[in-house]
């Protein structure tokens, strides 16, 4: 029967007993560790590429190979004994491959966000026992390495949020090694860290070590997900123009001096509907006149005699027009 509590006591304990079986991580990312007497002998995590991916993207080992040892040995664990039976590894790279391989996942299953985790007896991996670690120091080198990461850059965000290179720089010049290159190159905006590392054969946390440093170079936009949505700046609204504004809803002209017209007692004295001049029968209730049209002026013809109600100045003469020109423009030179 699974019990559930916290990974990091499950496992000092399931050590201290000598226990064999698997220890399942929940929450995000997650991931196994597999013990054999009380010694880890392998880990596996989504955010930390396995033995096989590693030693087929590198180009170690040829897809088919890995596929006919997955075949041929997973069902009595002996995939990893079997690759070295048949020569496509030493004893030396695959035990480097699987101690990278263990270190890394269990880094990330046993990191601050687990949520728990539950001890299955009797659970051994289709690898094989190739190495055994103390869990003490899987403990100590995963502390170790948190600490590490947050030296470069303190933001855990890059380590499983999409990869988004920065739109501009800060700096004028930056320098980046070949590592740091391939990940700004692969890097679209929709991979994760888990992604890069799987598709470049690189172990995970030396793929958010990386990350993390582009970061602190400025190089990576950094999420932020409890950074408050930037304020953006209010339309300034103009006040009204008094006295501009006219109802179009209700289209009215002036009634001409002497013309009879009769003024309904909901318009203003002096103004008449425009229909009332023009002859044009009322609309319907609710429908709506369209705008009077606007008489042509011709070139140079005379204004109205009244312009808003004050009377317009006839000129005497030509030479006084002349003069009053004069003036006008020898007050505007002063």
């Amino acid at each position: 029967m699974a019990e559930t509590a916290a990974p990091g006591r499950l496992l000092r304990q399931a050590a201290a007993e000598r226990w064999t079986g698997a220890l399942v991580v929940t929450g995000r990312p997650g991931g196994t560790l597999y013990l054999t007497d009380g010694l880890l002998t392998y880990a596996e995590s989504p955010a930390a590429p396995g033995v096989g991916e590693l030693l087929t993207s590198s180009g170690r080992l040829a897809a088919r190979t890995w596929q006919a040892a997955l075949d041929l040995g997973a069902a009595q664990a002996r995939v990893g004994q079997l690759l070295l039976d048949q020569g496509h590894l030493t004893r030396g790279e695959l035990e480097l491959c699987v101690h990278g391989a263990t270190y890394d996942a269990a880094y990330f299953a046993l990191g601050p966000v687990a949520d728990g985790a539950d001890l299955v007896a009797g659970q051994a991996h289709w690898l094989g026992a190739v190495v055994w670690i103390d869990v003490g120091a899987v403990e100590h080198e995963s502390q170790r390495r948190q600490r590490l990461l947050d030296e470069i850059f303190p933001y855990p965000q890059l380590d499983s949020a999409p990869v988004i290179p920065a739109a501009r720089l800060g700096v004028e010049r930056v320098w980046l090694t070949a590592p740091q290159w391939e990940l700004i190159v692969h890097a679209d905006g929709q991979r994760t860290p888990a992604d890069l590392a799987q598709l470049l054969g690189r172990a995970g946390y030396a793929t958010v070590q990386e990350l993390r440093r582009l970061g602190a170079l400025g190089l990576l936009e950094v999420p932020e997900p409890q950074q408050r949505p930037a304020r953006r700046p209010e339309f300034v609204r103009l006040p009204p123009v008094r006295g501009a504004a006219v109802d179009v809803s209700r289209p009215v002209i002036a009634a001409p001096a002497g013309s009879g017209a009769a003024v309904p007692d909901d318009h203003p004295t002096g103004y008449v509907p425009a229909t009332a001049v023009r002859g044009i029968p009322p609309p319907e209730d609710g429908a709506r006149l369209p705008p009077p049209g606007l008489a042509r002026r011709e070139p140079g013809a005379r204004l109205p005699a009244e312009l808003g109600g004050r009377a317009a100045v006839e000129p005497t003469g030509a030479d006084e027009v002349l003069l009053k020109r004069i003036r006008s423009a020898l007050r505007a030179l002063r």
